[in-house]
């Protein structure tokens, strides 16, 4: 799987542009993705904040990974927050699939994208599914600049290090 993902964010948005990144619980369908570019970038194109447009940019990575970015230049206010959040339970609710389970965590694991509940997690890397090397996809970041050094990482640069570390002893 080519995970290079870098070159196609905007190199016109600031390091500190707000990323969010919504997981779906399953991989969309070829049909599916090509719609969704489209309903991104319509989103993108329209998306506002207190009247002024944001300057925004939005992509399906990996067939999973909803990923919208709003450059610092303008604000993004709670209301305008609130209207992505809409568009994103919009996507869920029209293609079946949860955007919102933050306790599904998604790693490449045999060159294809894995998504464990958190509570398998301990049970996968005492099975040797998992381990420090494995890549895990931190959705947690909020920034371009981490986007970029941080969403696909080891394991062990990861949040989720300790837990494995407590296993192995």
């Amino acid at each position: 799987m080519n995970l290079e993902y870098k070159d196609l964010l905007p190199e016109d948005f600031s390091p500190q542009s707000k990323v969010w990144i919504y997981q779906s619980s399953r991989l969309f369908s070829l049909g599916e993705a090509l719609e969704l570019e489209t309903k991104i970038n319509d989103f993108c194109n329209e998306w506002q904040s207190h009247g002024d447009r944001v300057k925004a940019f939005g992509t399906l990575f990996f067939g999973q990974f909803i990923l919208l970015m709003a450059d610092d230049s303008v604000s993004v206010s709670g209301c305008s927050t609130d209207s992505s959040v809409r568009f994103i339970k919009s996507i869920g609710e029209n293609y079946k699939v949860d955007l919102f389970n933050r306790t599904n965590l998604a790693f490449l694991v045999k060159d294809k994208i894995q998504v464990l509940p958190l509570s398998q997690v301990k049970y996968a890397a005492e099975n040797g599914f998992l381990t420090s090397d494995t890549l895990y996809f931190n959705n947690l970041v909020q920034t371009k600049k981490e986007l970029e050094n941080n969403w696909i990482i080891p394991v062990k640069d990861s949040w989720l290090a300790p837990k494995l570390q407590a296993i192995a002893r």
